[in-house]
Order: C-alpha cells, then sequence, then structure tokens
C-alpha cells in the first residue's frame, strides 16, 4: 500500500483523533504490510471517553430495555451484511484464516443476539407480604460506565463477550482494542455508526498501557473487563479493585487433554491437531499438552504428526490455508526460543515447525510442532507458549491423566477423548477447569453459557456472556414497602 490510514479514537458520536503524541503501525503478519498508523491515547484521551459516556448514561439508562434491544437487533442484521467484509479486515491484521475469521464474526453475532432477550434476561423478583401488608421486590439497575480491555486473538469476538450486555442492561460501554488489532474495532463501529445511538453509548478508545491505568484510575468507570495474559490479568484485577470496581479478568492458559486407549485415534487426532494448531495456536481454549493414557501411546503420535504435519500454511488470504501466522515477529522468536528450550530439556522434537512454511516468505510463520516426553521440570510444563506447539506426554491411567493434569496451574479447559461414559463422567467431575470437553477439542461455551475459567485462568465472580454478563453489568437494589395509608382504609 502506498499509503496507510490514520486510525482515530470515536466517542462523543464522532471520529477524533487522539490528544497523544505516540505512533504504531499496524501490519499484516503473514506479508510485513503496514495496514495502519494507530494514535495511542493518553489520559487526556480517557478522560474526554469516560465524559462522554458518562454524560450519555443518564438518558440511556432510562431508555426502556424494549426500545435498547432495538439497536441490537439491527447491528445484527449489519453484522450479518458485511461478515466477508469483517473477516477479511481480521485476517488481514490478525493473521487466522477466513475461515477461522468468520467462525469468530459468527460467535459474535450469537451474543448479540442473546443480549436482544435483556427486557426478560434483566427481569427481578418480588414476593407480596413478606409481613402483613408488606411486598418486597429485588430489581436490576445499570451501572453506569464501563469498559472492556481486549486482545489481539479474537479482535472481533471478544468485545462481543461484553459491548452487547453492557448496553442492553443501559450501561454505556468503552473499548479498549488491543493496538496490535485496531482495524477489526474501527470497522465494527463504523458499522455501529449507522445504528445513530444516542452519542457516548459506545466508544472506542486506542492506546497502550497508559490508557489502560487511565481507565482503571478514573473514577466514572464502574466495571472492566479483560482478557488476555495472566500476568497482566492479575495487575487489572488488582488495580480495579482498588479503585472499587467491579472486575472480571480472563488470564491465560495451559489446556489439556486425555486420550484413552478406547478413543477413536484417528478422529481424536485430527480433532485435537485443530484445537492445537488452529489459529496457529493462538486460541485460550488450544490444547497445548496431550496426555496418552495406556495403549493409546501406540498410535497417537504417530497419527497426530501425520495430521499435523499436512497442514498448509500460509497468508490466511489464499485459499487452501489451513493455518496463518503468528502475531508479531517477537512471538514467532519467543515461540522458537520455547522449542529449543524443550529440546534441550530432554523431549524429542517428532515435528520442528521453527523452518516456517518452507518458501521465502517475510510474514511471523511458524509450522506445527509436536514435542514428546516433555520432561515435568521443563519449563514447557507450566509456560503458555500461545503458539502451534503440542507436547505430548504419557499417563498410565485415567487417574495419572487427571493427576497430570491438575498439577497446571491454570484451569481454563480441559479435554478427554474416549468411549467410555464412566470415564468421561470421572473427567468432568473430577478436573479443575472450567470449561470441559468430552470429545470435543475446543469447548467454547455458546453465548447463553458463561466463559468460565478457573483458578489462574480467571480473576472475579463473574464470567463473560449470557446471565453472567447480564449480573456483571447490572446492580441489585432491593426494594420492602409499606402503603400505611391504603392498609389504614381497611378498617
Amino acid at each position: 500500500m502506498s499509503s496507510v490510514p490514520d486510525l482515530v479514537s470515536y466517542y462523543g458520536g464522532g471520529w477524533k483523533p487522539s490528544l497523544g503524541s505516540e505512533r504504531v503501525d499496524v501490519v499484516n503478519p503473514a506479508t510485513a504490510e503496514k495496514l495502519g498508523r494507530l494514535s495511542l491515547g493518553n489520559r487526556a484521551d480517557v478522560d474526554a471517553v469516560v465524559r462522554s459516556a458518562a454524560a450519555a448514561f443518564p438518558g440511556w439508562r432510562r431508555t426502556p430495555p424494549e426500545d435498547r434491544i432495538q439497536f441490537l437487533f439491527k447491528l445484527k442484521n449489519l453484522l450479518e451484511e458485511h461478515q466477508d467484509d469483517l473477516a477479511r479486515t481480521c485476517t488481514m491484521e490478525n493473521g487466522k484464516t477466513l475461515t477461522e475469521s468468520k467462525a469468530e464474526i459468527r460467535r459474535a453475532i450469537e451474543n448479540v443476539e442473546v443480549a436482544c432477550g435483556i427486557p426478560t434476561m434483566m427481569q427481578g423478583y418480588n414476593l407480596e407480604d413478606v409481613a402483613s401488608g408488606i411486598d418486597e421486590m429485588m430489581i436490576r439497575q445499570p451501572l453506569g460506565v464501563t469498559a472492556a480491555i481486549t486482545p489481539f486473538n479474537f479482535p472481533v469476538m471478544i468485545p462481543f463477550w461484553f459491548m452487547p450486555y453492557a448496553i442492553a442492561c443501559g450501561n454505556t460501554f468503552i473499548l479498549k482494542p488491543s493496538e496490535r488489532v485496531p482495524l477489526s474495532s474501527q470497522r465494527v463501529f463504523e458499522l455501529m455508526e449507522q445504528l445513530h445511538l444516542p452519542p457516548g453509548v459506545l466508544n472506542l478508545l486506542h492506546g497502550g498501557k497508559e490508557v489502560v491505568d487511565g481507565l482503571l484510575q478514573h473514577p466514572d468507570v464502574r466495571a472492566i473487563s479483560f482478557v488476555g495474559s495472566t500476568p497482566i490479568a492479575k495487575y487489572i484485577y488488582a488495580q480495579a479493585a482498588a479503585h472499587g470496581k467491579r472486575v472480571q479478568c480472563q488470564g491465560g492458559a495451559k489446556n489439556h487433554v486425555l486420550v484413552l486407549p478406547d478413543a477413536d485415534i484417528d478422529t481424536a487426532s485430527k480433532i485435537v491437531s485443530d484445537s492445537a494448531f488452529g489459529c496457529a495456536g493462538q486460541r485460550c481454549l488450544a490444547v497445548s499438552v496431550a496426555v496418552t493414557v495406556g495403549d493409546a501411546q501406540k498410535n497417537f503420535a504417530d497419527e497426530i504428526a501425520k495430521v499435523a504435519s499436512s497442514l498448509h500454511v500460509g497468508n490466511g488470504l489464499e485459499a487452501g490455508v489451513q493455518m496463518g501466522p503468528v502475531i508479531t515477529p517477537e512471538s514467532k522468536l519467543r515461540i522458537e526460543g520455547l522449542i529449543a528450550k524443550g529440546a534441550s530439556n530432554g523431549a524429542k522434537v517428532l515435528l520442528d515447525g521453527r523452518g516456517g512454511n518452507g518458501k521465502p516468505a517475510t510474514g511471523n510463520f511458524l509450522r506445527p510442532t509436536l514435542l514428546d516426553s516433555v520432561p515435568a521440570e521443563s519449563a514447557l510444563s507450566s509456560t503458555e507458549i500461545f503458539g502451534p506447539v503440542l507436547s505430548l506426554v504419557h499417563a498410565k491411567t485415567l487417574e495419572e491423566g487427571i493427576e497430570i493434569l491438575s498439577r497446571s496451574a491454570y484451569g481454563n479447559m480441559a479435554s478427554i477423548f474416549t468411549s467410555s461414559g464412566a470415564a468421561a463422567r470421572k473427567f468432568r467431575y473430577e478436573v479443575p477447569a472450567g470449561n470441559v470437553g468430552i470429545n470435543i477439542g475446543v469447548a467454547a461455551p455458546m453465548a447463553y453459557f458463561p466463559f468460565t475459567g478457573w483458578r489462574e485462568s480467571f480473576f472475579g465472580d463473574l464470567h463473560g456472556q449470557g446471565r453472567d454478563g447480564v449480573e456483571f453489568y447490572t446492580d441489585k437494589k432491593v426494594v420492602v414497602e409499606r402503603w400505611p395509608k391504603e392498609w389504614s382504609r381497611k378498617f
């Protein structure tokens, strides 16, 4: 491209350049092509955006829920009409395949659809005569200004874990997307402009740590949602809580899958390969460790190596490509270093992806990598690689496999492949993970269920999506009432 667009924030019903001086390039990870130039905001930008959202809240809060969701019905239609364009933008800045991007947008639309049920989901409850002549009711009311800080790996879907529920419940909302992938959010907000929402209800704010800290510390921001790595999740959770905010923080993961001898090894290897290497392993639900149990060890490694080695790696916009690049050159170097460290610690490299895609490309390409018999003391056993690397370990029994899984500090997802109902029940009953798959490689909850990470994978009480979203974005108010004059007329 001979010129690239300057990307700006959106608040107060219009597009506004950043007040900050720092600029960063947005780069296609498959081609190294510059896609845009992003202005990073500062504390003054945060204050301007929050003031806009706070000014819009009283009127929006008084808008009936039935009227609020009409905007979401329109948004659903716009997302469906423009999903091909959105998918292409997502693939260009993120690197995932076009098929993966389209699936991501479908998930975003599902959340809009669920949030359209707010007139029912937001209802409270009541009881007459809790005492003679006294009635009691619980009602839900919106919080005020809310914000979400979202990652690079799902630039369209993850903001929709939060945004539709927040505004449907009567809050105003600020999105701070990853500075690595701002184009998808920019395109979504261009579509949202067509909704003609009251100015300040929806806001887009670009920036780095200064903007994040500004949102965490601003007294008018009531709630913060975050998805990203565990160290940053801990920081945001602590800082936001210290400033009196409601917080939900989705952290990192080290997801395990157990493959039992009675599993269909051919099917399991294909599904596990898709889980481990889909989106170049940059999913918080990607399988990172496959634990073969008993005789499953004999065939699984060979089968998954065969499937993984056949994957076509390249630019996600090209037909037939099954895996794209990782997000940055730094990510590629970090992953290659972890592979080398695993090998030096005694792991056997069954499939080495450090040769890129076999072409003289400028993109951040790795191929699928398989490491066998990773030692428990190796850093790879506990580190979230966030790349197309699958470690293989062996357990003699189901119980040992669950014990291996349970050593991880994370608890985002765990899956099992088996034809035994008893084994599956024991697994789902005992594993310390919030999202569990039974013969499923990516146990991604539908929009009407919460995205339930545990332990070091989540900080907070209420998760994203579904009813948890409604709980998170509303305050409960209990009203106890009596009418003495009406009561006295009875006598």
